[in-house]
């Protein structure tokens, strides 16, 4: 083996390369808050390894995303393990990211000679959010696809080239498959790239000018990176990475429902870092909204670039640079108070599953017990459950399949007439079984005002939440009509207003369909 190394040795001269490495000479009282960058070396090379496993798994359309996340975390043995280390160790990032930088601020270590490291570090930071940002929309869930909305809404908000930039980042007019595979191909391939040259370059200015070391200069021998410093970045790195395992034994987040580009009433949430931004665009309405999403950020990022500019005295102590220090206390501060707000003040079913089925998700159920798909399907347990490929289908597809079923099952017939609103919720229903909410047994008096409000209503009118908003919301319109009125009213709605936009229904729905959904929309208190 030594023979071999010797050999090795000659040829690379690693030994050497070793050494210049592990025995760097330190400041003396370097210690403990120097351990942060080594910390986040070792987030990096733990979001690299298990983002390399997950793109084996990962296919990046619209069509199989959501279900290739749901695959790796139910079926790739280990997968729940490796996507709870990427998902978790995002966060960990961005944490020890900020207290890095918060470091180097109170510490003054981005004074003369050391600018460029502070601007390489600062790009690294940037470098850090995109990856969160264009990982965000990876999984192709209802959180994942809105949240990337907002975001492309706020670029797009950007004065002169705010529509071009929000034009590149979806691809084209609307979010779809072109969006995905941009922000794919930008989370595995170019981000990845421009991050390990900016290590590099980070790494060489900071060995060149070397560690800044404590605030104020102490007298006693240099101790060496190794084995003095190393034992500390050890020991830190050993406490995070123990945090991390905990937090992805106790289990990641539930995926929510497949993304649905149709579905307006979804609230989108940010991930927990970006909740403090979140909140400052609800102080900023209206056309000041600009003044939240990017010129409060920009203007912050701005200053911190400039910074050793600005701060050019000679003194790092905080104490001796109180207007540094209050601007770094009043931007933590901020942060730290927006950041639960934003979290606080979230409407009790956002971003989470919801409870009560809706009633195009009640018409969808009762829809696919008419329509015999239990011949094929069924809700879970069996080879090709509902649940598995009718949301990653389109809607035409759907609509097609749904009427000429013989194509796939010969001697199959559909139970009944379909429209694109029955698919519509069938296809509601089946999301709601992705989601492990088990089906609930519709009451009977719900069953016929369910079907009749999924094909007819829902289209002009909402109910909790889900529906249309060219009419009014029927949520609690028995508070204000009676079932008689409101019967004449579906019937020949020119009867009671001249001026009736509405169209009649008489001829649509049968007399005792018109009775069914009166009571129930009386009954709406």
């Amino acid at each position: 083996m030594r023979r071999a190394l010797d050999w090795l040795h000659h040829r690379s001269g690693f030994r050497t390369g070793i050494e210049k490495m592990l025995d760097e000479p330190l400041p003396p009282g370097t210690g403990w808050p120097f351990t942060l960058g080594s910390v986040l070396l070792f987030l990096v090379m733990v979001q690299l390894l298990t983002g390399g496993v997950l793109t084996l798994y990962y296919a990046p359309t619209p069509d199989h995303a959501y279900d290739s996340v749901r695959y790796i975390t139910n079926e790739v043995r280990l997968g729940w393990i490796v996507r709870g280390l990427h998902h978790f160790g995002a966060s960990f990032l961005v944490v020890f990211a900020g207290l890095h930088l918060l470091r180097v601020v109170v510490f003054g270590s981005f004074k003369a000679p050391r600018e460029l490291t502070w601007l390489s570090g600062l790009a690294l930071l940037g470098l850090v959010m995109a990856f969160a940002l264009t990982g965000y929309l990876l999984p192709w869930d209802q959180r994942a696809y809105w949240a990337t909305t907002v975001t492309i809404n706020i670029a797009a908000s950007a004065p002169v080239a705010g529509e071009l930039v929000a034009t590149m980042m979806r691809g084209g007019a609307e979010i779809g498959a072109l969006t995905l595979n941009r922000w794919y191909a930008a989370h595995v391939v170019l981000l990845p790239g421009v991050l390990l040259l900016l290590i590099v370059a980070h790494v060489f200015l900071m060995r060149r000018h070397g560690i800044s070391g404590p605030i104020r200069e102490r007298k006693g021998g240099r101790p060496r990176f190794y084995p003095d410093q190393a034992a500390k970045d050890l020991v830190v790195i050993s406490l995070v990475a123990a945090a991390l395992v905990t937090l992805v034994l106790a289990g990641m987040p539930p995926l929510e429902r497949v993304a649905d580009p149709t579905d307006a009433n979804y609230i989108p949430r940010p991930e927990w870092y970006f909740l403090g931004l979140f909140q400052l665009l609800k102080y900023f309405p209206g056309r000041l909204e600009i003044v939240a999403s990017l010129v409060i950020p920009g203007a912050t990022f701005l200053v911190l670039a400039l910074l050793p500019w600005i701060d050019r005295g000679p003194h790092r102590e905080p104490r001796k640079r109180p207007v540094i220090m209050s601007g770094v206390v009043a931007g933590v501060v901020a942060l730290v108070v927006l950041t639960p707000l934003g979290w606080r003040d979230r409407p009790a079913n956002a971003g989470t599953v919801r409870g009560e089925w809706t009633l195009r998700e009640t018409a969808g159920q009762v829809w696919v017990g008419q329509a015999n798909c239990a011949r094929c399907h069924a809700d879970e347990g069996v080879a090709d459950p509902l649940g598995a490929n009718p949301v990653s289908r389109p809607p035409d597809w759907l609509v097609s399949h749904v009427a000429d079923p013989e194509v796939i099952a010969p001697g199959v017939r559909p139970a009944a007439e379909v429209n694109e609103r029955d698919v519509a919720a069938m296809v509601a229903y089946v999301r709601r079984l992705n989601e492990g909410n088990p089906p609930p047994a519709p009451a009977r008096d719900v069953v016929l005002p369910a079907q009749i409000f999924a094909r007819h209503c829902i289209g002009c009118h909402t109910i909790d939440g889900d529906g249309g908003t060219d009419g009014p919301n029927l949520s609690h319109v028995g508070l204000e009509r009676d079932r008689g009125w409101l019967r004449r009213w579906i019937a020949r709605p020119e009867n009671v207003d001249p001026d009736a936009e509405m169209p009649p229904f008489d001829r649509k729905l049968k007399p005792e369909e018109l009775d069914a959904i009166a009571t129930y929309l009386a009954g709406r208190r």
